[in-house]
């Protein structure tokens, strides 16, 4: 996946992050570049949702500072992905509806509302689909139409919360090159939370490693390495590096003296 000059627009400095009387990270530092796409990888309970809503602005660090470029990474250009749609099944609502809220508090003008629609549902896949009701989709056209809301603001920064979960592995791949297209093609700033290592593995530029209040954020095949994951997996770091990582040995080691 293509990656920028590494331009800073979002990061930690010196950030100790958590919630009162609970402290998550210490002194951590972060800083994505634009068009880079990072994975945020670390078993469960490692900090992760507490890092995402630390770099979205839900989350006061505790110490330190939060880095971010209004250019491309202001709340207005940010599009955020769910794991799930907290959205009532009781209320009827259209694809084009459900699509359109992501709009409001972004900076497009009005007047561009119907052309930034038709874009956000070409991009998902859901073109055509404006008119039909929601609820009616299946699992993986509804995913889909969440990142349609997401885009629909013409984002330049993506933040993506797990959102491959309960999809079946075609819904899956669908989701995924659509999100592998976005970036190619738009050159997005993409932030991808997930437990699942080899996607990390197949769409990365970067990766952040959460686990016991520590993070190591690198290059992906500086991340992706048997003794780097055993930190975090323990004894099983260096059977999840084998199974992640699709690179072959000669570019792994040209990685490893980068």
């Amino acid at each position: 996946m293509p990656s920028n000059s590494g331009e800073s627009i979002l990061g930690l400095r010196a950030a100790s992050l958590g919630y009162p009387g609970a402290v998550v990270f210490e002194n951590v530092e972060l800083s994505i570049g634009r068009g880079e796409c990072w994975f945020v990888i670390g078993p469960n309970g490692s900090g992760k949702t507490t890092l995402l809503r630390a770099l979205l602005g839900l989350l006061v660090p505790l110490k330190g500072h939060v880095v971010r470029i209004p250019r491309f990474a202001a709340q207005a250009r940010t599009g955020f992905v769910p794991q799930q749609c907290a959205f009532s099944h009781a209320l009827p609502t259209t694809v084009r509806e459900f699509v359109s809220l992501g709009a409001i508090g972004g900076d497009r003008p009005r007047s561009r509302r119907d052309e930034d629609l038709a874009w956000a549902l070409e991009q998902t896949q859901l073109e055509g689909m404006e008119d039909r009701d929601y609820w009616s989709l299946s699992g993986g056209q509804r995913q889909r139409a969440l990142v349609a809301r997401a885009l629909i603001r013409r984002p330049s920064l993506l933040v993506l919360d797990e959102p491959t979960e309960g999809l079946d592995v075609g819904s899956r791949e669908t989701f995924l090159d659509a999100i592998d297209s976005l970036h190619q093609q738009e050159e997005s700033t993409i932030l991808f939370v997930t437990h699942h290592i080899e996607l990390a593995a197949r769409y990365a530029t970067h990766v952040a490693l959460v686990y016991d209040g520590q993070l190591t954020a690198d290059r992906r095949e500086a991340v992706l390495r048997a003794d780097v994951l055993a930190r975090a997996f323990g004894d099983r770091g260096a059977a999840l590096a084998r199974y992640s990582s699709p690179l072959p040995e000669n570019e792994a080691a040209a990685g490893d003296r980068s």
